[in-house]
Formats: C-alpha cells, sequence, structure tokens
C-alpha cells in the first residue's frame, strides 16, 4: 500500500516539532562574527525566530512543516499550539532582527542556498494562510532572500553538485514554488535559466558518488525533480530520458537501493536517512512526471516505497534526526 500522510502522521510530525523549534540547545549557529561586539550572544539573541532545532536552516523548515500540517489538518491536536507559536515569534519585530543579521557583510553567503530555499519555502506557504498575518509578517525577510538569489545567480557559473546543504538544485527547486507563488516573473526567469545553464546539457549520469558518507540529497534525483519543476513537460521528459535513460533496467543500481545509517547519534551519519527520505520525495516527484503506462513510473515509485520503509522509523530515534527529518518525510508523503 502507498504510505499517505495521514492525520495521525501529521500530529506525530507537528509534536516532534513543536518539541525543538524553541529548543535552544544543543546549537550549531554557524556564525561568522563582525566583530568582537557579537562574541557571547546565543542563539535566540542573534535569531529571534529561528534559533531552535539545532541550526537555523532546521528550524525554518520545521517552521514551513508546522504551517503546512496546519493548513493539511487544521483540526488536528497540535493546531492551536501552531497558531500560538506562530502569533509569538512571526511578528514584525522580530523579523527585523533576523533581517539585520542578513545585512551584515560577514552573513553574504550565510545557509546559501539551502537555508535561502527553505525560508522561501515558508514565505510561500504562509501565503495560504489566508486571515492570518504571518505572511506579511514574514515578507521583509523573503524580500531579502529573494534578492539574495538574484545577485547570486548570475555570479555562480557552476552548479554545486554535492548531496548536502551546498546543493543548488535543490536550492532552484524550492525557490521556485516562491518565485511562482508570487509572481515574480524576474526570480522564476532566473531561476529557469540557471537550471538550464547547469544542468541542461547533463547526460547518462552514473551516480557513482552515491552514497556519500554524510549526504541527505541524492545528487542525481534532485538534479532531476529540479529539472521536473523548471522545465516544461514535454522538454523535461526529452531531458530526463537522456539523464538517466536506463532506469528501466534499475541503473544506476546504487540509486535504486536504500542507504544503511549505522550510527543515529552521529549528526552526519545520521544524513543517510534523511537521503532515503529525499530520494523517496524525488523519485515520486518523478513518477507522478511520467506517462500512464510508463514502466519506469511503477519502478520509481516502488523505490520510493523502499526508502520510505527504511526511514519511516527513525524520525525520531535521537536528535541529530529528530531536529530535522520529519520535514522530509512530509516531502516525500505528500509528493
Amino acid at each position: 500500500m502507498r504510505p499517505v500522510l495521514t492525520q495521525t502522521l501529521a500530529t506525530d510530525f507537528a509534536r516532534i516539532a513543536l518539541g525543538h523549534v524553541s529548543r535552544e540547545y544543543p546549537n550549531n549557529p554557524d556564525h561568522a562574527m563582525s566583530g568582537p561586539e557579537e562574541a557571547g550572544k546565543t542563539p535566540s539573541e542573534l535569531h529571534p525566530i529561528f534559533y531552535g532545532s539545532y541550526d537555523w536552516h532546521s528550524c525554518v523548515h520545521s517552521y514551513w512543516m508546522l504551517a503546512y500540517l496546519l493548513r493539511r489538518f487544521p483540526d488536528m491536536e497540535p493546531a492551536e499550539d501552531i497558531r500560538s507559536l506562530f502569533a509569538r515569534q512571526l511578528v514584525a519585530e522580530k523579523v527585523a532582527i533576523e533581517c539585520a543579521y542578513f545585512a551584515r557583510p560577514v552573513a553574504r553567503a550565510f545557509k546559501r542556498p539551502y537555508g535561502w530555499a527553505w525560508l522561501l519555502k515558508l514565505a510561500e506557504e504562509l501565503i495560504h494562510h489566508h486571515g492570518q498575518p504571518w505572511s506579511d509578517a514574514l515578507a521583509p525577510l523573503a524580500g531579502v532572500i529573494a534578492q539574495r538569489f538574484r545577485d547570486f545567480l548570475p555570479l555562480a557559473i557552476y552548479p554545486v553538485r554535492v548531496g548536502t546543504h551546498f546543493n543548488t538544485a535543490f536550492g532552484l527547486r524550492m525557490a521556485i514554488d516562491y518565485a511562482d507563488a508570487t509572481q515574480d516573473t524576474a526570480l522564476a526567469a532566473q531561476l529557469r535559466d540557471a537550471g538550464r545553464r547547469w544542468y541542461g546539457n547533463d547526460a547518462a549520469c552514473p551516480a557513482w558518488g552515491e552514497p556519500s558518507l554524510d549526504e541527505f540529497q541524492s545528487q542525481a534525483l534532485i538534479e532531476a525533480e529540479c529539472m521536473r519543476r523548471l522545465l516544461p513537460a514535454a522538454a523535461f521528459q526529452e531531458w530526463f530520458d537522456r539523464f538517466l535513460p536506463d532506469v528501466e533496467n534499475l541503473q544506476p543500481a546504487t540509486l535504486f537501493r536504500p542507504a544503511s545509517v549505522s550510527d543515529r547519534t552521529d549528526g552526519k551519519i545520521a544524513h543517510l536517512d534523511g537521503l532515503n527520505l529525499s530520494r523517496a520525495w524525488c523519485w515520486r516527484s518523478l513518477a507522478s512526471a511520467l506517462p500512464e503506462g510508463d514502466v519506469r513510473r511503477s519502478i520509481a515509485e516502488r523505490s520510493a516505497q523502499e526508502h520510505l520503509a527504511v526511514a519511516l522509523p527513525h524520525l525520531a530515534s535521537h536528535y541529530m534526526g529528530e531536529h530535522w527529518l520529519a520535514s522530509f518525510a512530509v516531502l516525500a508523503l505528500e509528493a
């Protein structure tokens, strides 16, 4: 049976996130200091909204997940706790401090592009929460991040292909949802142009570097998912046929084998649970883009289920995974 997001699962995921978005420690701030005046500042002083969840980007995408689950299941038990959190946190004065952090010259590349992408994904989600002030409150920070993309993309001659936070395909994939939702046609055009420049001529991807020990994204599949989202349907079909030409023969074989996780208390090795979830997300999304009756569609669906089956039981096995994995479970289950 194809796993789906139920209200029971949504409740569990929301409770996981509510347990860490306001948990300040342990914390990995990834903070470049401008001067001695910044020494000793706590995570919540630096980031009054996104100080929890071990690191800034995980906190951002946990807010996205909470907002998404609230919209999908507005009557679930944790709904009021989510609304209360947003009412306290997504307010103008706190957003202004988050914006000021990015205004520092030493923060030029802070969370590029992963955190940027998730912030725009959160902003896009909040647009759908009609009657709430949250979208307007976050809009200044979303504007800062959108401008970061506009400034960065013309400078980015090459893509970053590693399956970690620096992967540029993931950045494009999430940012395009925001650009389309806000009708920012100029940003959308930049994102699509970057995708074509970076990946348009890729063919016969061997995926020989997968899995890598601390990666949580498939270098191959996130690129394919990015192009699925950026290209018109017919153009994507042609590109995908060239990029992964032997899917019907389960090649490259590594893309169909879930990764093994040897130590979930190790923050880097625990990334492999995320790799399994993100592969499931990509395989499901790619399956939906393939024609009905195409044998690759069922192959992709089956691989997604196999990856989900090994990862879903471990979303809260240890805080090194607990602080972020559920968001990728939602992506996979809702693809």
